[in-house]
């Protein structure tokens, strides 16, 4: 479209916001547009670090920051083209289906499952977004 990537992170600590670094590094059509965490002050922590060394490419108001365990599903409904789950581990499964409903691309850190449950439930998830033609990338950094 306009040259734009609208990325979405979902887990704001110091993985998630190395991750949000990685993929405003990588591009610089990226922008970060959405932030969300359990705990409202790593979204805070998060964006103040971002925005300081990012002007002009982390354009996240109030209403795009989302705190609590539904927070996920609160950044889904946005209009992010891409979304880094960057989470603990074992609510990876979980988050990864939703945002292959909701139709977004995905950058899924590792280990994306913690359990057999998880793992099957990534493999399904990972059959569907293959037949909504959505890129899913886990965070396998040196095997690329």
């Amino acid at each position: 479209g306009n040259g734009t990537l609208k990325v979405g992170l979902v887990g704001c600590g110091g993985r998630g916001t190395g991750a949000a670094t990685n993929a405003l590094n990588a591009d610089p059509g990226v922008k970060i547009t959405a932030l969300a965490d359990v705990f409202p002050e790593q979204v805070g922590k998060s964006l103040n670090l971002l925005a300081r060394e990012y002007p002009g490419r982390v354009e996240v108001p109030a209403d795009r920051q989302f705190s609590g365990f539904d927070a996920y599903q609160q950044l889904l409904k946005t209009d992010v083209d891409v979304v880094l789950l960057c989470t603990p581990p074992g609510f990876r499964p979980q988050h990864l289906k939703a945002a292959v409903e909701a139709g977004k691309h995905i950058f899924c850190e590792k280990p994306m499952a913690v359990d057999a449950v998880g793992v099957r439930s990534v493999i399904e998830t990972s059959k569907l977004a293959k037949q909504k033609k959505l890129n899913l990338v886990g965070g396998f950094c040196y095997r690329y």
